[in-house]
């Protein structure tokens, strides 16, 4: 590589040997397959260097790297969590960049409402969104994946949960795909003070005259006995309805590109869609082969990580495929097997920071599967189209052309 941009941005501490010029958001080979672009990382590069990219920033490679740095909130703080860090002066995304214990104040709404009970209720909620729209799909032979379904099941299970009408349901898919996937940090900023534009008005209302919806629970929630103030509460719903509709359509559009290339795996799976065990085996399987988010973390004070010292300020990134596929943890891990046991992954996070959401996520996954392959049980990618993938914030699958007989 030139030394052109590492000699600009390169830190005094970190060592010329661990400079690689790899950015994290264009992998060589993503477009074909994201996971494995992880773990050609893996093999290619040390467990630990330092990038010039976006803003300059060390790369984490190791699943138990990766799964100290998100446990260890002390060390690793959330402070920044995009790359390049966004300005200081931008409002704060909360609670993805508060560390404990105010994190915990924030979080404990979302715990307390999505109860085990209250996700048993939803399941009916789910399961008729998904046949409503499948079926509506299936007399076409075929539909672009992802805004045909892996978008609109999520946006309307949001929307029944925090009580908002669908009416705006295009504005804001579009606002939420700009924010996690635009390739410009400016854009990705612009994307995301449109959510927050657009939703202020509901927080106030719910402010005002509060009832028993999700979105109430979150915007009126205490901060040693006081309530947020509206700008936090603004934010903090942003970023629910953002997490909440992008990331589990991320995750479907991996599962339905997977099955879609895979017809072996494909009929397994529905020729047992009936057998509860094991279609949530096949969910944690596939959760495990198509990680999602490359959340960063900021270096709290100086340390030594993997024998390199590491400053206060620092950028880091681990990266949550890097351990469904590391090779050390899970053996042969590009291959998918349902049957798969003792698998380690960290699909939601890990940590403090585990994402409250994914007890339902595992439910859509689950309903979704069951409910698609009863009704469409054979389909593969159109041909002469070609899937994209795309590495991001948020990794995906943005646009998936899909056929059946």
């Amino acid at each position: 590589m030139g030394t052109g941009l590492a000699d600009a941005l390169k830190p005094a501490h970190v060592p010329d040997d661990l400079v690689r010029d790899v950015d994290i958001y264009a992998l060589s080979g993503a477009e074909r397959d994201i996971g494995a672009a992880y773990l050609e990382v893996q093999r290619a590069f040390p467990p630990i260097f330092w990038t010039p990219r976006n803003g300059g920033h060390w790369v984490m490679t190791r699943g138990e790297d990766v799964l100290e740095i998100l446990r260890n909130a002390r060390l690793f703080t959330s402070r920044h969590v995009a790359l390049p860090p966004a300005p200081d002066d931008l409002p704060r995304i909360i609670p993805l960049e508060l560390d404990p214990p105010d994190h915990a104040f924030y979080r404990r709404p979302l715990v307390e409402w999505l109860t085990p009970w209250r996700l048993r209720a939803l399941e009916d909620d789910v399961r008729e969104v998904a046949i409503e729209t499948i079926e509506r799909l299936v007399p076409h032979g075929g539909c672009e994946f992802t805004f045909e379904f892996s978008k609109i099941l999520p946006i309307h299970i949001f929307f029944r949960l925090v009580d908002m009408p669908l009416d705006d349901k295009a504005l804001l898919l579009a606002l939420v795909e700009q924010s996690v996937r635009d390739v410009s940090e400016g854009a990705r900023i612009a994307a995301m003070d449109g959510l927050r534009d657009y939703i202020a008005s509901w927080v106030r209302r719910r402010r005002e005259d509060p009832g028993e919806d999700l979105m109430s629970k979150l915007v009126n929630v205490e901060v040693r006995g006081v309530r947020i103030s509206e700008e936090e509460a603004i934010n903090y719903a942003a970023l629910v309805l953002s997490g909440g509709l992008d990331t589990i359509a991320a995750m479907m559009g991996f599962f339905a590109h997977f099955l879609a290339v895979n017809p072996a795996h494909r009929r397994q799976l529905a020729e047992r869609i009936h057998d509860r065990p094991f279609v949530e085996r096949a969910v944690e399987e596939l959760l495990r082969r198509h990680g999602i988010a490359n959340i960063a973390r900021m270096v709290g004070s100086d340390t030594s990580f993997g024998g390199i010292a590491l400053k206060a300020g620092d950028m880091v990134m681990p990266a949550t495929p890097h351990v469904g596929i590391d090779e050390t943890l899970n053996p042969d891990p590009l291959t998918v097997d349902f049957d798969r046991e003792n698998a380690v992954m960290a699909p939601f996070g890990r940590g403090p920071h585990i994402c409250p959401g994914a007890a339902l996520a595992r439910r859509e996954l689950r309903i979704f599967l069951e409910e698609w392959l009863t009704r469409i049980p054979d389909f593969r990618v159109k041909p002469g189209t070609t899937p994209q993938l795309t590495v991001g914030v948020i990794n995906g699958v943005t646009r998936l052309e899909l056929v059946w007989p």
